[in-house]
């Protein structure tokens, strides 16, 4: 490493610490990983950042966000936001602009809750000549089918928000499944730290109102870690009510458990 950026990056950490104290979480000191924990409104974000060696002089931060409130497009809009301040900044050492850039945007979001959700395309768009070579696993459950609505749940496990965005994508490379009228989904991923483990977790109604909600706390009833599941819905003009949010369940339980990630 750089011994300039080494210097930068032990400044910026004590720094950082001694800024956002009890906020300001060392998940690994061998990698160089924090999270940064934004409460504002009552409202909660994780900010996951990494050091590479490059980092300030050559290369940005990596950065991962978890904020299962947020919907899409809004974190689409707050990744493009947090791109411009890299770029803005090129060469300098910018995690304190992240941090409080997301803060500035978790204080004028409004909850998914109460306003209609836009269903917009995957967060990043990916190189799908990589995706068939590093996209994970994906298991298929069975259909199940209610008054002409039919709900299917996938599974896959998960290391990463790459991961993640990987089977999402390879998900919608599928007509059927990219025309659904919700493709709803959750994950939950262990990380090791110096202190421990944390998990790092987030979901996305995709317009089936608190559906995403819903699956996560599935997965948190289950234990589950390094799993994601998506529940495709195709709505066949019959409201079901209450009714539906157990067909999610059902199908996400099954797929998870076809592939062999269900908790004992």
């Amino acid at each position: 490493m750089d011994s300039a950026n080494l210097t930068k990056q032990a400044e910026e950490v004590e720094a950082l610490s001694s800024i956002y104290g009890d906020d300001w979480t060392i998940e690994s000191e061998k990698i160089k990983t924090y999270r940064i924990r934004i409460i504002e409104n009552k409202k909660e974000a994780m900010l996951h950042v990494t050091m590479p060696p490059e980092y300030p002089t050559l290369s940005p931060p990596k950065y991962e966000l978890s904020a299962p409130w947020m919907d899409r497009r809004a974190k689409a809009n707050l990744r493009n936001l947090l791109d411009d301040v890299y770029l803005e900044n090129i060469g300098e050492i910018v995690i304190y602009q992240l941090v409080e850039k997301v803060r500035d945007f978790v204080r004028k979001a409004k909850s998914t809750e109460t306003r209609k959700k836009t269903v917009t395309p995957v967060i990043k768009s990916l190189d799908k000549t990589k995706l068939k070579i590093n996209c994970p696993e994906i298991t298929h459950g069975e259909v199940i089918v209610d008054r002409k609505s039919s709900f299917q749940g996938h599974a896959a496990e998960v290391h990463s928000v790459e991961d993640v965005n990987a089977v999402i994508t390879k998900l919608k490379e599928n007509k059927k499944i990219l025309n659904a009228t919700h493709n709803m989904y959750t994950y939950r991923i262990e990380r090791k730290t110096a202190k421990g483990t944390t998990i790092l977790q987030d979901c996305d109604n995709d317009g089936e109102a608190h559906a995403g909600g819903r699956l996560l706390h599935l997965l948190q009833v289950l234990d589950q870690k390094n799993t994601l599941v998506v529940v495709s819905r195709w709505y066949g003009g019959i409201q079901l009510g209450p009714h539906r949010f157990r067909y999610i369940n059902n199908a996400a339980r099954q797929a998870i458990q076809q592939a062999g990630l269900l908790q004992k």
